[in-house]
C-alpha cells in the first residue's frame, strides 16, 4: 500500500513548479526507499519522514521513446540481475548501518514462507507467527505457527506509464543513485545514441524524503 500511495505521490510531487510538468514522463526508483506504512489519519512531518526517509535527488533524461523506457524497468529488475544485485546490496550495506534491518528481516520471512508456507497453513489449524526452534527444554520458542505469508517485491518500481504510443518520446526520470546503471542500460538497450552522464540533469529541487509531504498537502488536506 505505501508503494503505491508513493507512486500517487511522486507525479504530483516532482511536477509542482516544474516546467516540464506538461511533458508525459516515467519515474523509476528503488521500492526499498519506502520504510514503512501510511495509515489512515492524521500525516505529520514525523511520518513523512518514517516512511521515506532518504535525500535522493531525480534526475532525467528527456527525449526517450516509451518502449525504451519500458524495457528500462524490466532490464532494472532482470536482465541486469548480477548488476542489480550489487547495485541494491550496496545501498542496503549502508541503510544497514544506519539501522534499517528490514531487508534482513524480510529475508528471514522469505526463508520461513519458503520452507513452511502453504502446506503448513492449508494442513493445520494453527494461527499466524513465526516459526522457530530452539534446543530448550519444553515449547518455548518452538510453538506451532503457520507462517506468516510473504510476497515478493520488485528492486524497481515505475509510475504507470503515460497514456502515449510506445514511439513517444517522453522523459526517463530515476532517482540519482542508478545514474551509472541507467546509462550502461540505456546504451545496451538501443544503438542510435550513445548515453553519457551529462545527458542525465536535475528533473526537480524536490528529495525523495519531500514528496509525500508534498502530496499531502495537495491531495489529502
Amino acid at each position: 500500500m505505501l508503494l503505491f500511495r508513493f507512486f500517487k505521490a511522486l507525479p504530483v510531487a516532482l511536477t509542482v513548479n516544474n516546467s516540464r510538468a506538461s511533458i508525459p514522463n516515467l519515474i523509476i526508483t528503488n521500492s526499498g526507499s519506502q520504510r514503512f506504512d501510511i495509515y489512515s489519519g492524521s500525516f505529520t512531518k514525523n511520518d513523512q519522514l518514517t516512511a521515506s526517509p532518504f535525500t535522493d535527488t531525480f534526475l532525467y533524461i528527456p527525449d526517450i521513446k516509451l518502449s525504451l523506457a519500458n524495457a528500462v524497468l524490466a532490464s532494472l529488475n532482470s536482465a541486469g540481475a548480477e548488476n542489480r544485485r550489487s547495485l541494491v546490496e550496496e545501498r542496503e550495506a549502508t541503510e544497514y548501518r544506519l539501522g534499517y534491518v528490514d531487508k534482513r528481516y524480510n529475508e528471514w520471512l522469505r526463508n520461513m514462507n519458503r520452507r513452511h508456507g502453504v502446506e503448513m497453513r492449508v494442513a493445520r489449524n494453527l494461527t499466524l507467527g513465526y516459526v522457530t526452534t530452539d534446543s530448550c527444554p519444553g515449547a518455548g520458542d518452538d510453538t506451532l505457527h503457520a507462517p506468516l505469508p510473504f510476497f515478493d517485491v520488485p528492486d524497481f518500481i515505475s509510475s504507470n506509464p503515460p497514456a502515449v504510443s510506445d514511439d513517444t518520446p517522453i522523459d526517463l526520470v530515476v532517482v540519482d543513485f542508478i545514474e551509472s546503471q541507467l546509462i550502461g542500460i540505456l546504451n545496451s538497450l538501443q544503438k542510435d545514441k550513445v548515453y553519457t552522464a551529462a545527458d542525465a540533469v536535475l528533473y526537480t529541487p524536490v528529495l525523495a524524503s519531500e514528496a509525500l509531504g508534498i502530496y499531502a498537502q495537495s491531495a489529502w488536506n
